[in-house]
């Protein structure tokens, strides 16, 4: 088959879904939107590639616009546009399209229809639930207008679809309410990509360099919005006195972090940028712990990657996350680090205190990761269920 894959930020998972459908001799175009900022997967043909494999990024026109809600949403018509015309070029048999603004996924979603095209839609997140949670807040007059409208696009695409790929049962009820063949859709989790999170020695040479110093090293690392606490982090710092706190990430969030950090002094606390793909597991396996943070009104409906990539480097992960929430219930079901909810943040600090006093649970519950994400994480498993959905009956 003639395959074109877009995942809107590009992250590690999908790219290595990509080259394992290459490697079994389908022609697979992979592409995403180059200017949205965000940690990258392996995005560049390597020599030991395929020739069936190929990269192809869609583009802005101007640096993208994240904090700007009318100039956003123009830049993802943009290259929702661009997109089009890519899928216009390849003629792919089969579109595997998700993460992408809907604004964008609507565009794809249509020229995959008028060329024949078999879609199914990678359903990360349910965008619509966010926006209706933050737009009419505002935009108190016509907000609640726009988020009836990207409600009735998302399910009104759902629908339309050929195929829906979910990546937790939560989502399930939710689809069904809203008219989503239950037939039609299949639940693939989001994974870490483990050939690229090699395991190296906590003490190794970038790491060394990038964090240096005796004590503890926590790590961020990931988008970072004021939607996920981010003062937390600093509290951690503070918190812990005999540890370091880095955090991974890019964007006025990080920025202000950094500067408050140095306002109070707080000499264990410090921002680093995005680390290139050929460097995350240098850094990751440098930690001692990690930390995820999701807020309340994610509830079930967000999902964050950077779990997967703590659990495959096997580490303990504090999370403050809906206990609700698939990544909570990861490390929960699988003891691979500790849980509180959010608005608990004391909770998960005073858990953080014994975690790090005890080098026994630490390394317990990193093993724990680990071995879940080796059994979990097989791409040659994975690959095998995304390809009987491209070519069981009723595609175009």
């Amino acid at each position: 088959m003639r395959i074109l894959v877009f995942e809107y930020s590009g992250h590690p998972f999908s790219v290595q879904l990509s080259r394992e459908l290459a490697r079994r001799g389908h022609e697979v175009v992979h592409s995403w939107s180059a200017g949205f900022q965000s940690p990258k997967g392996n995005l560049a043909v390597q020599p030991d590639d395929p020739p069936t494999f190929s990269i192809m990024p869609v583009r802005n026109k101007a640096q993208f616009a994240k904090n700007s809600f009318f100039r956003r949403r123009q830049q993802e018509v943009e290259v929702g546009r661009e997109l089009a015309r890519l899928c216009a070029e390849v003629r792919p048999d089969v579109v595997l399209a998700g993460n992408a603004p809907l604004d964008c996924e609507r565009q794809i979603l249509a020229q995959a229809q008028k060329q024949g095209a078999k879609f199914v839609f990678w359903l990360q997140d349910i965008y619509s639930r966010a926006i209706s949670a933050v737009v009419p807040r505002k935009f108190p007059v016509i907000g609640h207008a726009v988020a009836a409208w990207y409600r009735h696009l998302e399910f009104r695409m759902l629908r339309e679809s050929d195929h829906v790929v979910t990546i937790t049962h939560d989502f399930l009820p939710l689809l069904t309410a809203q008219g989503v063949d239950p037939q039609r859709v299949t639940i693939i989790e989001n994974w870490g990509a483990l050939a690229d999170l090699p395991l190296h020695p906590r003490d190794n040479p970038w790491a060394s360099e990038h964090m240096p110093g005796e004590g503890l090293r926590v790590v961020y690392s990931g988008t970072l919005g004021y939607k996920h606490n981010p003062r937390l982090l600093l509290d951690l710092a503070r918190a812990l006195p005999q540890a370091s706190v880095h955090v991974f990430s890019e964007g006025d969030v990080v920025a202000k972090l950094a500067e408050n950090a140095r306002s109070e002094g707080l000499a264990n606390f410090a921002t680093h940028p995005w680390v290139p793909i050929e460097h995350l597991s240098l850094m990751l396996s440098g930690a001692d712990m990690f930390v995820t943070v999701i807020e309340p009104e994610a509830g079930v409906y967000s999902v964050p990657s950077k779990v997967l990539s703590y659990l495959s480097i096997g580490r303990p992960i504090l999370a403050s996350v809906p206990p609700e929430n698939l990544a909570a219930r990861l490390i929960v079901d699988h003891e691979a680090g500790i849980v509180a909810p959010p608005g608990e943040e004391q909770q998960l600090i005073e858990q953080a205190r014994a975690l790090a006093t005890d080098p026994a649970l630490r390394e317990r519950m990193g093993d724990n990761g680990r071995a879940y994400a080796a059994r979990a994480f097989d791409i040659a498993v994975i690959a095998d269920r995304f390809e009987a959905i491209f070519a069981a009956p009723g595609s175009r």
